[in-house]
């Protein structure tokens, strides 16, 4: 079974009877409909509705795990502490050195059931420590492929939205559950319908440049490019942009590279095109 050790993951432990009800009045995720067994993305907004940090959460027995990446657990747990007030919760750092993960058809014992890879049709197992073998670059490039971001690698932390970085779609950003830090913005976004930016899977005729390089259709700027492997790689665009760039046959570029842009198939979503152009 393809593995990968992922040194760059950490780990954040909350127990304590009002852990649940904590993370639910806080984070994105609905956390009362988390099954167990299964990792969900999440992330805890500004008031302005942009993703401060971002991560998975599943539950561990009468409490939650959070992982993220190593460098952000600090941050993200001195802001937990302060939203924590009086609740019974302890918020403590994981003793563990990384995390595993696995994919294919078996299943790993103790492991989570990675839902945004679900999504795509990957069945991707997490399981804290280092328990396996293989590069985190083979998982950078199943993630890729697959049209799943993370911050630092597609997008700044403060600078995307929910559904920006399809969280909508995986899972990971809850409509129905009561309020939570950011969600009057998003609530907004979806029902407005109002959302401009997606992550889209960028293919090259050839090797893609670097991570920042600027996707540009037409002489204008469309997206950045983030996660790259080989060909392959991951951007935030305005699809409003490529929409017309592709209803013109405007070719898209990231450097000297001509790439092709698509929304990941999972997803539903697609580059609107402008009414005159769909009726011809």
């Amino acid at each position: 079974m393809p593995a990968a050790i992922l040194p760059s993951r950490s780990l954040i432990r909350l127990t304590g009877k009002d852990a649940q009800d904590f993370l639910q009045g806080l984070i994105t995720t609905d956390i009362d409909g988390l099954p167990e067994g299964e990792a969900r993305p999440g992330a805890l907004l500004t008031p302005q509705g942009k993703i401060l940090f971002d991560f998975l959460v599943w539950r561990d027995g009468d409490g939650f795990v959070i992982e993220t990446e190593t460098a952000q657990r600090e941050a993200l747990m001195r802001r937990l502490t302060m939203y924590k007030l009086r609740a019974a919760v302890d918020i403590a750092a994981g003793p563990e050195d990384g995390v595993t993960v696995f994919w294919g058809d078996d299943s790993v014992k103790g492991a989570v059931k990675d839902a945004a890879f679900a999504k795509s049709g990957i069945t991707l197992t997490r399981t804290p420590g280092k328990l396996g073998d293989g590069p985190e670059a083979v998982y950078h490039a199943l993630r890729i492929g697959a049209g799943i971001s993370m911050s630092g690698h597609d997008y700044a932390l403060q600078d995307a939205f929910p559904h920006d970085v399809l969280l909508d779609q995986t899972d990971g950003l809850s409509f129905r559950k009561g309020c939570y830090v950011g969600q009057e913005v998003v609530s907004r976004m979806q029902h407005r319908g109002t959302a401009r930016r997606r992550v889209a899977i960028v293919s090259g005729e050839a090797a893609l440049p670097a991570s920042g390089t600027e996707i540009v259709a037409g002489g204008k700027p469309v997206g950045t490019l983030g996660s790259v492997s080989g060909n392959k790689g991951l951007a935030i665009v305005r699809i409003d942009r490529v929409g017309d760039a592709l209803a013109r046959g405007v070719p898209v570029s990231a450097g000297d590279v001509v790439v092709n842009l698509t929304l990941p198939a999972w997803s539903g979503l697609s580059f609107p095109v402008e009414a005159e152009e769909a009726e011809t």
